[in-house]
């Protein structure tokens, strides 16, 4: 136990070193920087700090992406899922893998400074590393959730925009450039997705093509919905504003029915804190005078 307690310290010292370096690293090239360029000074704002520190952590994460090895597919599965997030850059894998190495070594130190880890040592280390290993994966899948979540809210309002643009004369192109631009305050996810089509289709690539891979990097059923509905009524040559319309009534019915299924579940919910909770609060209060009095009573009668 004492070689693994000087293996976790010799490591926290090494990831602080490494921080420390890279620090200094970044601040030496921005002195070069101004020397070389002193007519555009960077002023140092909180959100140039904030900026700063979040890349040089993301430079000691990566240190440690080579620990962990990974098949072609892993990484494949792994960028999909980071996609689906809305992680995009080329270091966002290497990020997540690092930090599948660096969290269960930050969660081990802090067990080892705490003196936490004393108390059980075999458990406490092993579940601060299988636990420090499963949260990136679990942090990444919330994300996911929550993207797709609000990709769903936001897509009725996107139709009705579209609506609009398409039967006010623009083409589908042009309608789906001008919602992503106008709702990108509103709608970021969903426009933002809008705004890789665009860009797609200007570099060659196929409507059709175009917007079912847009529904492969969400992975949201509804939009996976309205690209085969769109690709059906572009070969059959039915109105697309009209389909569209269509779909955006759809989903706002089916969010209906789904506020209605969950307050249908309500009173099935409701049973299990009656039972655990309520119901043993309303005995006792209920019995228990009564309890009492019979044990008072079974006394006396013992003592007679």
């Amino acid at each position: 136990m004492d070689v693994a307690i000087a293996v976790f310290v010799g490591v926290f010292l090494l990831i602080a070193v490494s921080g420390v370096l890279l620090f200094h690293r970044r601040a030496m090239v921005h002195r070069i920087s101004s020397a070389i360029n002193p007519a555009a000074p960077k002023s140092r704002t909180f959100k140039n700090i904030v900026k700063d520190t979040g890349s040089s952590l993301g430079g000691i994460v990566e240190v440690f992406k080579h620990v962990l090895p990974k098949s072609q597919t892993e990484i494949s599965v792994t960028r999909e899922r980071l996609i689906r997030a809305g992680y995009r850059s080329d270091s966002a894998v290497n990020i997540l893998n690092g930090s599948k190495v660096l969290v269960p070594l930050i969660l081990c130190s802090l067990a080892l400074v705490t003196g936490f880890g004393k108390l059980n040592p075999f458990v406490i280390y092993t579940a601060a590393l299988g636990l420090g290993f499963i949260v990136p994966d679990f942090w990444l899948g919330r994300r996911i959730n929550a993207r797709q979540k609000r990709i769903r809210r936001g897509l009725p309002d996107v139709l009705d925009l579209l609506v609009i643009c398409t039967e006010a004369g623009l083409s589908l192109d042009q309608a789906t450039s001008r919602t992503a631009s106008e709702l990108s305050k509103a709608q970021p996810d969903l426009c933002d997705e809008l705004g890789i089509v665009v860009l797609e289709q200007r570099a060659g690539r196929a409507r059709a093509d175009a917007w079912k891979q847009m529904a492969d990097r969400t992975g949201v059923d509804s939009l996976r919905n309205l690209v085969s509905m769109l690709v059906q009524s572009e070969q059959f040559g039915t109105s697309i504003a009209k389909t569209m319309r269509t779909h955006a009534d759809t989903l706002r019915t089916q969010r209906i029915q789904a506020v209605e299924e969950q307050a249908a579940k309500t009173s099935v919910k409701l049973v299990f804190p009656l039972v655990f909770f309520i119901f043993p609060a309303l005995f006792i209060v209920t019995l228990g005078p009564a309890v009492i009095l019979m044990m008072d009573s079974f006394k006396q009668l013992n003592n007679h």
